[in-house]
């Protein structure tokens, strides 16, 4: 018997391999695997159960909690495969609207809401789009209302998916549920090299995988001596040339064309050398 204070929460995922977001279950019968009828903030939804129910108490709850409505009836099922057949024909439909009308615009996806009572077009665009012409269209043709949506190439590749250059599916098509912020100085920090092609994704923007290990390569390269560097090795001194951060070695130069490599803990930085102190007598 469920205790007053807690709820039985369960996780529906609207899109394969999207997020997934925590609904009120309590008094609904529901698998994973299921799909679902809940309540949204665009009114209702049909999505599949991702994760089974789970009792939480009411201090350990999301601070927005929807409930789930039913359990998908066979009559919901049939509504869902409407909306999709709408789906792909107003694609279409747009598709050629935005040719006919010439507009820099890059139409990505089409979404109705499960009572139709609005249709979203998402698209991609390098600059400012006049498309209110377009909506004129898009709300004579299904008189339901109309919303056009930019998104950033990122959610495209997502939506799209593909197969990145590491030969596995898409990051972000297949685990990610956020797009963590990445940045060029997380390739440099790894040593990689800068090369657009070589650390960009089928987006055309930095590779999401470049954020996966940028904490551990920051906190391994803390106490390693950096390029160019003074140092004092057992065979003399010299300046630090490269760094092999995941074996923690460097290679010394040490003149004349000589070069050793040897773990960071057995070299001596010369920026630790104690220095005499240059404060005036008292």
């Amino acid at each position: 018997m469920q205790h007053h204070d807690t709820k039985s929460i369960v996780g529906i995922r609207f899109k394969d391999k999207g997020k997934v977001y925590s609904f009120d279950a309590t008094g609904v019968v529901l698998e994973e695997g299921d799909n679902a009828i809940v309540n949204t903030e665009s009114g209702l939804a049909m999505g599949s159960v991702a994760t089974g129910i789970r009792v939480l108490s009411r201090d350990k709850l999301p601070r927005i909690l929807r409930k789930v409505v039913r359990k998908a009836t066979d009559e919901d099922m049939k509504i869902h495969e409407e909306n999709v057949k709408m789906e792909e024909e107003a694609l279409d439909f747009c598709m050629e609207r935005i040719r006919q009308r010439n507009l820099s615009m890059r139409l990505v996806n089409v979404e109705a809401l499960f009572d139709k009572s609005k249709l979203l077009f998402y698209f991609t665009a390098e600059s400012r789009v006049d498309f209110r012409e377009l909506v004129k269209d898009l709300v004579r043709k299904y008189k339901t209302r109309i919303e056009l949506r930019q998104i950033w190439v990122r959610s495209e590749a997502r939506i799209y998916g593909g197969i990145g250059m590491c030969g596995r599916e898409l990051c972000c098509a297949s685990f990610l549920n956020n797009f963590a912020p990445v940045s060029i100085k997380m390739a440099k920090e790894q040593n990689m090299l800068l090369n657009p092609e070589k650390i960009s994704g089928l987006c055309g923007r930095l590779m999401c995988c470049l954020a996966f290990e940028h904490e551990q390569y920051t906190e391994a390269k803390k106490n390693m001596p950096k390029c160019g560097k003074t140092v004092t090795t057992t065979e003399g001194r010299g300046k630090v040339v490269r760094q092999n951060i995941l074996e923690r070695m460097v290679v010394v130069d040490l003149g004349d064309g000589k070069e050793v490599e040897m773990p960071v803990d057995e070299i001596q930085r010369e920026d630790r050398d104690q220095k005499p102190a240059t404060g005036k007598k008292k």
